[in-house]
């Protein structure tokens, strides 16, 4: 799509029509802007994804153009990508002191720590970049320093809500502005751009001093050790954990990596400082059991966290067992339901009790309910609202409310480029979007070759068959088939599979032996008919060819 002078226009590539992997643009006048880049999870119906990302082929084109890239908070779904995409945008990154202490490290990691200029806006900032002149606007979250972004245009005005809530004592940091909000709604704004995730959530989506007061009662009621497990990036609730252990007599070990990145952030910014300095995971062993609490990752049933490894007793410095209680101060996000509970009932199996949200108050939501969601469209009073960052249902429940609220609902996906100004504000064209897989320290495509291969390997297995040859055409040996996922090392059909595959190779013509190609082809080929007499599975076939 040819870039326009004279308007104004929003186009998603990632996070809409799903819950992760945000990445938002405006273009005005033929420049754009970028908001947020963050990751998502493969989960349960991707198994073999961990990390993925919103593909920004389609803004790396025209990055000559591209003014800047805006944090709005250090949520992974919204900053995770930014060190893998970078190289590909290389454009200015601005970000408030906390989310840039994150990012920092991020790109320390990647080594790109002195290529990026990484510009650090105060909370309540601003950022001119002709032709958008941006406004950060305090938000409660479930992280520091969260921002909505108020983006006026010579078009008109976009609210971007980023994540937020309304939250009367939220505990670490201001209450969500409503006065800038409603000032916003004085001045007019054409378009509300607006976090959906629990917008078919009915009532009011709590406070954080409710989970503080719960979970110091609850502590206190608690003998034997206590493992806590909440989102890293949750600095009130890192906060809370602690101050209840220290009213409790317990101290507080860091088990984790994430927690130890986010914990320095966070004291680098001025934050914790109520809260004693936490103990290292080599520390909590001289502990007693009923004076230690042990903060941990993996709420989310992460594998290679430490308490799934905790949950399996493959944690080289910690264990659980009977007398000790877990508490999951954290919401199952969608897809993670079978990884949680295959931690929990590793825990429970070695004797460990486990509570979670459905028990006690132990965990707030960080994203407004319904009641929320109203009130900011009583202030903020929109044209049209847009709603992001939810999958479908979330969209349309919040564009149902929208539209009782006096807004024109527009319901988007990611790649659908939103004609905000002049005329009519409709969806005038769209994007090509796609998933990036990080792979180690690589990225591909989520439905490349690669991923593909790997995913029929997965279900199906994988053969390989093996035969050297010489320069006339004779098979040198006995041709070899390996089969792993597929037959057990002494199965006879492994056999059986082998001297089929080598007669039929065998009787190939001598000529079509002579030539690699030709013959790595019919080898195959020969070994899928081998295959097919025994299986009733199409598994991944190949052909290692020594030509001697």
């Amino acid at each position: 799509m040819n870039a326009t002078s004279g308007d104004l226009a929003f186009l998603p590539l990632g996070g809409t029509g799903e819950i992760g992997m945000n990445l938002n643009l405006y273009r005005c006048d033929g420049k754009w802007l970028a908001v947020d880049c963050g990751i998502g999870f493969g989960g349960s119906e991707l198994p073999e994804v961990d990390v993925m990302m919103a593909d920004p082929r389609f803004i790396a084109e025209r990055r000559d153009r591209l003014l800047g890239l805006v944090i709005t908070h250090a949520h992974e779904d919204h900053i995770g990508a930014v060190a893998w995409l970078w190289p590909q945008l290389r454009c200015p990154v601005y970000a408030t002191p906390f989310a840039a202490a994150v990012l920092r490290r991020k790109l320390t990691e990647v080594g790109l720590q002195n290529q990026v200029k990484l510009h650090v806006v105060p909370t309540g900032g601003s950022i001119e970049l002709a032709p958008f002149s941006l406004q950060f606007i305090q938000v409660t979250h479930s992280i520091p320093e969260a921002q909505s972004l108020a983006i006026t245009t010579p078009h008109g005005i976009v609210l971007h809500t980023g994540d937020w809530k309304l939250d009367p004592k939220p505990l670490l940091g201001p209450m969500t502005n409503e006065a800038a909000f409603a000032a916003l709604g004085d001045k007019g704004v054409l378009a509300l751009v607006c976090d959906s995730t629990n917008a078919m959530v009915e009532g009011h989506s709590g406070s954080e001093a409710e989970v503080r007061q719960s979970m110091t009662a609850l502590i206190r009621s608690i003998e034997g050790r206590v493992a806590v497990t909440c989102f890293a990036s949750n600095v009130a609730r890192m906060e809370s954990i602690a101050l209840a252990a220290r009213d409790c007599g317990r101290s507080v070990a860091l088990f984790g990596r994430s927690l130890r990145n986010i914990e320095a952030a966070a004291r680098e910014c001025g934050y914790l400082r109520e809260v004693p300095e936490f103990l290292g995971e080599d520390d909590a062993e001289d502990v007693p059991d009923d004076n230690l609490l042990i903060l941990t990752t993996g709420s989310q049933g992460e594998p290679r966290s430490a308490l799934a490894r905790i949950a399996t007793d493959s944690h080289p410095r910690m264990s659980l067992g009977e007398g000790d209680t877990v508490i999951f101060s954290s919401r199952m996000i969608p897809g993670n339901e079978r990884a949680i509970g295959a931690v929990q009932d590793n825990l429970v199996r070695r004797g460990a009790r486990v509570m979670t949200d459905a028990d006690h108050v132990v965990h707030v939501s960080g994203h407004p309910a319904r009641d929320e969601l109203r009130r900011l469209y009583k202030l903020v009073r929109p044209r049209y609202a847009v709603p992001v960052h939810g999958e479908w249902r979330h969209l349309s429940a919040h564009a149902a409310l929208a539209q009782e609220a006096g807004a024109s609902p527009i319901l988007l996906e990611d790649g659908d480029i939103l004609n905000l100004a002049p005329g009519r504000v409709e969806v005038v064209d769209s994007a090509p979007v796609g998933r990036l897989v990080l792979d180690g320290n690589r990225l591909m495509p989520l439905n490349g070759g690669v991923l593909a291969a790997r995913r029929r390997m997965l279900f199906n297995g994988v053969v390989l068959g093996s035969l050297a040859v010489d320069a006339a055409g004779k098979i040198l040996g006995k041709p070899q088939v390996s089969a792993p996922g597929l037959f057990e090392p002494e199965d006879p059909e492994t056999d059986r599979v082998t001297r089929e595959f080598a007669t039929a190779v065998a009787d190939l013509p001598a000529p079509l032996r002579r030539d690699d190609s030709a013959l790595a082809d019919a080898a195959r080929a020969a070994l899928r008919r081998a295959l097919g007499k025994r299986l009733q599975k199409r598994p991944l076939v190949d052909v290692h060819l020594l030509r001697v």
